[in-house]
């Protein structure tokens, strides 16, 4: 299963963004308002709970500087990735883009890609707001 999130703008170069998401404190920011939980367990990987969902642990897996970010699952049942893609437009301002790519059944896919679909939407919008 391959969901994008809507490309957002940000007022801040590739590399302020590319740097505000390389930490993974700055995703409590960004999360939706139906955060139930939220812990940084070191300095590549947090844990983060919606309300009505399971605790889902994410490791940052890949950095390239300053295009791109993998976050992945770090243990659990569902293994997934959910990457930044962030892309210059000018000194000052840059595009990004969030993607989730996972494997999953038929039947899980179809009850998680609505809720999935609007949380990393709800992270694409609060994006610019927060770096």
């Amino acid at each position: 299963m391959n969901l994008e999130s809507p490309k957002t703008t940000i007022t801040k170069s590739a590399k302020e963004t590319f740097d505000f998401l390389s930490d993974v404190k700055n995703f409590e920011k960004l999360m939706p308002e139906n955060i139930s939980k939220f812990e940084v367990l070191d300095d590549d990987k947090f844990v983060f709970a919606l309300k009505g969902m399971p605790e889902i642990v994410l490791k940052k897996k890949e950095t390239i500087s300053p295009n791109k970010i993998v976050l992945g699952a770090a243990g659990g049942k569902l293994d997934f990735s959910l990457t930044a893609n962030i892309r210059a437009i000018d000194d000052n301002s840059s595009e990004t883009q969030l993607t989730f790519e996972g494997e999953f059944n038929a039947m899980m896919a179809m009850m998680i890609k609505g809720p999935i679909s609007k949380f990393i939407e709800t992270l694409a919008t609060n994006i610019p707001k927060e770096v």
